[in-house]
């Protein structure tokens, strides 16, 4: 028997879109406040989070503290030291002295926080929203209507393919399904990464790793002129503050597009120790195999141009940018390192009026994370390194951004909002 679509009568304070980590936290920090009614719809099953980057130790770049919920309250019972103590882990966590949870980890503690929580409603499609009454007017898949005064977006980013692979064959994969996938890229007799970054440092690490059983040619191409680590210097880090948000949203517009291609290495970067240990792994394998070279490659400063696959083979035809030179490589196994992008989702076309764009056809994004013509009507979780930089994307910034939400939401402030947190000084 089919289940009659859900008539929803009740008017929410907000409605919650998507259930990443970000909107997660939000959830979270509302549960308690009764002046607050909202629901969060998910369109998957349950939480998910990178689940096809889930390599054998892989771990965060952020410390533990930049949980859901601790950088907002630390007395929050969804946070990650109270989900150690429930699962019995809390003492070993301790002797690890490793301040930074594994990625499984995250995961499954996310997992942890989502199932106490009565706002959230997985296997949810957003199919529409429109705005009527003053109200937006949230519809999905299975014909349930949400109406509510405020939307926050939490749909996150997907996998950025490159122009020269859209529409191409084969079996190449984005590394968001690496583990899903790697036992057919095992079976190949050759595999090439393109791209840079901390997924495609991991997944060139555990495939170099293997390379003797196997017996595969590995590649490793990056446009980038170097594999940049990540950088994490504490005054580097103060740059993850509500300090340089206050700097960098006052910035004129392309300033700030500018700044968001020179940041990269801020966020983007390969953990220091990770590129210690290939290096290391390299060496290793290079004395071992006495006079015959190991069958790997790492390039630098190549730009993909074209791909064409036939016969099981990809060739990709690369442009060497210092040097000004086109060459090939012909690989039966493709992976995508080329990281995720942000696009408004379709469900908006109906509102697209009341959301405010920038000059790049960007959401403008106001100081107080809105979207939309009136300044507090619709938030935007993540999507925003061209105008509040690299705090973005970072988890330890996504309580702030969360407290400051629930400020804008209530009124008033609920959560302690930091305004100023830097020793250093950003603007003059």
């Amino acid at each position: 028997m089919t289940a009659r679509p859900e008539a929803h009568s009740t008017t929410h304070d907000f409605v919650g879109i998507g259930l990443g980590p970000f909107n997660l936290g939000l959830a979270c920090l509302t549960e308690p406040i009764a002046e607050l009614d909202g629901v969060f719809l998910e369109s998957k099953p349950d939480f998910e989070w990178h689940a096809g980057m889930f390599l054998d130790g892989a771990h965060l770049q952020t410390p533990f503290m930049s949980d859901l919920v601790t950088l907002a309250d630390p007395t929050s019972p969804y946070s990650f030291l109270n989900y150690l103590k429930e699962k019995g882990r809390l003492y070993s966590f301790y002797i690890r002295e490793n301040f930074y949870p594994l990625r499984v980890e995250y995961d499954d503690y996310c997992r942890w926080a989502a199932g106490q929580l009565s706002s959230i409603r997985f296997g949810t499609t957003v199919t529409e929203v429109t705005y009527e009454d003053e109200l937006y007017v949230v519809r999905t898949e299975a014909g349930d209507t949400y109406r509510a005064r405020h939307l926050v977006l939490g749909t996150g980013t997907v996998p950025f393919v490159p122009e020269a692979c859209r529409g191409l064959g084969g079996d190449f994969l984005h590394t968001s399904r690496y583990v899903h996938r790697k036992a057919e890229l095992l079976k190949k007799r050759s595999v090439t990464i393109v791209g840079s970054g901390q997924s495609a440092a991991e997944i060139y690490f555990e495939l170099l790793a293997e390379i003797d059983v196997h017996g595969y040619q590995l590649n490793w191409v990056t446009r980038s002129p170097r594999f940049f680590p990540l950088e994490y210097t504490k005054l580097t880090l103060e740059m993850t503050s509500p300090d340089y948000v206050d700097y960098f949203r006052a910035l004129p517009e392309e300033t700030r597009y500018r700044l968001e291609k020179q940041q990269k290495g801020l966020f983007k970067g390969i953990n220091s120790d990770l590129i210690d240990s290939i290096f290391d792994l390299l060496y290793q394998k290079n004395v071992e195999s006495g006079d015959r070279p190991v069958p790997t490659r790492l390039l630098t400063n190549s730009t993909l141009r074209t791909a064409t696959y036939q016969d099981g083979t990809y060739t990709l035809g690369f442009h060497q940018d210092e040097q000004g030179k086109d060459f090939e490589i012909r690989t039966e196994g493709l992976v995508l390192a080329t990281g995720y992008h942000y696009t408004p989702p379709a469900f908006l076309d109906p509102v697209r009026d009341r959301l405010r764009f920038d000059g790049h056809g960007r959401f403008d994004v106001a100081r107080n994370y809105a979207v939309d013509v009136t300044g507090r009507g619709v938030f935007l979780q993540n999507a925003g390194v061209h105008t509040h930089s690299v705090t973005s994307p970072d988890l330890g910034m996504g309580a702030y951004r969360n407290a400051y939400i629930i400020r804008e939401l209530l009124g008033t402030e609920y959560y302690p909002v930091e305004k100023t947190i830097a020793f250093q000084e950003f603007a003059v």
